[in-house]
């Protein structure tokens, strides 16, 4: 038996057991379970923690007799929280040019430091964590905390504070002020479509929006709601939408706001190129967003899957709750509004339903390959959320939400290929902006609109096509704006606007997907990492049930035997 705590021979990175214990607990910093030495409760050993303060340290940096880096790891034994301190990329021009590293602090990223050495860059990234860190403290008691409690040797969820009496330590939530344009600026859009069309209000319950931050203007570009799959087969000619969860129906409205702009950077109008979120980069051939703009979302409802996590987690490797915890964190399937853990039998029966990822698993695999899509990423840099609002009044954490994005797929980046990273978001609870109930002939219907749009275009989710009441309707086929097909003849004006000959050979969508080998070698990567650490594989897409079903349910059976081994091996 593999010793609780150590990796199984073979892996790569910690245990689960070593990952939950360092990302879940409530005392960050202090990653083993076991009681301290006496010895460490020594104060004349340790001065740092019996003796000096922390007001005392910060004036000892403020009077330039410590750095940055070890005010940092001072302030860290001091308020056990976890610090690391983790080497990225530059960005723009920099990239080639310097070292790059950035402070997490309890998950929570901070901003990226330069330097012609990696001491240098250490060190400005410290100062810049420290700039943002030390005035949130301001709002917590800096009394040096009581260094003889030991924690509890599970990672349980502490009870939430009432009053904001509860200042053992900074909660990351504080730490970094949230922009509350955003949800204000996604409810002012909401309400203005809505306005036009007040008989379709009772489809906003679910609700997803990207948001483009210039300066101190946000502006939503795109917006989804919904929740649902197709019950229809897969649809060879592309004119299904099989998603419509609320996120999906968003990021795809995104992508056809990011089409629309690539037409005008590529157009002979220069105002309209001008206007354009694009620019040239120098060390590339691919466009990227302007310097200054930044992409956010929002969600009103915590993201299905790994996300929620529940409030306690037990991680005794010899008894069941091992098992419960992996099927919690690993990946998920959305099925018929039903969600599946891949280690769940269930999966067995899967054979002839429409399956999909959890809403929290895409959210995970855009942070690394980017909300842009395959087709794109033949014009254009991957494309990361900065920040991940959610404005769920039934949750008070977001803990889950950082493991599920952050956490699971931490270390990946060196593996990536170029202009490729796992990006760190901020993520956020705020108010939310739907109070909506839906309504009882329109529990099915899904909402998408990006800017641009002249009207929304309503979709009944388990159709996959627009209704015929809707606003928009692009033909009488009824088939939406946001399907394959449509997507890919925005493909290729864009390849003939950019006078791309070699991508217009492209026959279809399948094939145009293919062809983007960075993007499809980035997504390799990260679906065998998440294999890899023992979160299960995901799920594979086939152009035909029919033809596929039995190698389908065949799969599954093979890979929950090899998976649960590899899961257990790690307790």
């Amino acid at each position: 038996m593999i010793p609780a705590g150590r990796p199984f021979p073979g892996s790569r990175g910690a245990s689960f057991a070593q990952n939950l214990s360092r990302n879940l607990n409530t005392a960050p910093g202090l990653e083993k379970s076991h009681k301290q030495p006496a010895s460490l409760k020594d104060s004349s050993q340790y001065p740092v923690k019996a003796k000096v303060s922390p007001q005392k340290l910060i004036e000892r940096y403020m009077n330039g007799e410590s750095d940055a880096v070890s005010l940092l790891h001072q302030l860290a034994r001091v308020f056990q929280f976890h610090l690391e301190m983790k080497e990225t990329i530059a960005s723009g021009d920099l990239q080639m040019l310097c070292f790059a590293f950035c402070v997490l602090i309890d998950g929570v990223e901070y901003k990226t430091g330069t330097g012609i050495n990696k001491k240098e860059a250490r060190l400005n990234a410290a100062k810049l964590a420290l700039e943002e860190f030390l005035p949130s403290l301001e709002q917590f008691n800096l009394s040096l905390p009581d260094t003889t409690d030991v924690p509890p040797p599970l990672p349980l969820k502490e009870e939430s504070c009432v009053g904001g009496s509860c200042h053992n330590r900074p909660s990351y939530e504080a730490k970094v002020p949230v922009n509350m344009q955003i949800p204000h600026a996604v409810r002012a859009q909401l309400t203005r479509l809505m306005s036009f069309h007040p008989e379709f209000s009772g489809c906003a319950d679910t609700i997803a929006a990207f948001v483009i931050q210039a300066g101190s203007e946000c502006k939503v570009v795109a917006l989804g709601t919904g929740g649902f799959n197709t019950r229809e087969n897969i649809s060879s000619n592309g004119r299904i939408l099989h998603d419509s969860h609320a996120v999906v129906t968003a990021r795809r409205s995104l992508m056809r706001y990011l089409y629309r702009n690539l037409l005008m950077f590529y157009s002979k109008n220069p105002t309209l190129s001008q206007q354009s979120v694009y620019q040239h980069k120098s060390n590339s051939n691919f466009l990227c967003l302007k310097s200054g703009i930044s992409l956010h979302l929002y969600v009103n409802m915590m993201p299905k899957g790994a996300a929620v996590i529940p409030s306690k987690l037990y991680l005794n490797p010899l008894s069941i709750s091992a098992w419960k915890v992996s099927n919690e964190i690993g990946l998920h399937l959305m099925v018929e509004g039903k969600l599946v853990s891949v280690f769940s039998s269930e999966v067995e029966n899967l054979a002839f339903k429409v399956v999909s990822m959890s809403t929290a698993d895409k959210i995970t695999q855009w942070q690394v390959i980017g909300y842009q899509g395959a087709l794109l990423s033949h014009f254009i840099e991957p494309i990361y959320a900065q920040s991940i609002l959610i404005g769920d009044s039934c949750c008070s954490e977001v803990r889950g939400m950082e493991f599920s994005v952050c956490q699971r797929m931490e270390g990946v980046t060196s593996q990536l290929p170029m202009f490729y990273c796992m990006m760190r978001p901020l993520i956020s609870l705020v108010p939310s902006v739907a109070n909506c109930t839906p309504s009882s002939n329109q529990l099915t219907h899904c909402i998408n609109w990006s800017e641009g749009d002249s009207t929304l275009e309503v979709v009944d989710g388990l159709e996959g096509k627009t209704v015929e009441e809707s606003p928009f309707k692009s033909g009488t086929t009824l088939a939406s704006r946001l399907c394959k097909a449509a997507m890919l003849h925005r493909f290729k004006l864009v390849a003939k606007e950019a006078e791309r000959q070699d991508l217009l050979v492209a026959s279809s969508y399948r094939e145009a997907k293919r062809m983007a080998k960075p993007y499809q070698e980035a997504k390799s990567v990260l679906r065998a990492y998440l294999c890899q650490k023992g979160f299960g594989s995901w799920l594979e897409k086939f152009s035909a049930y029919s033809r596929s079903s039995l190698t389908m349910t065949t799969r599954w059976k093979s890979y929950k035997k090899g998976a649960h081994t590899r899961t257990l091996k790690k307790f």
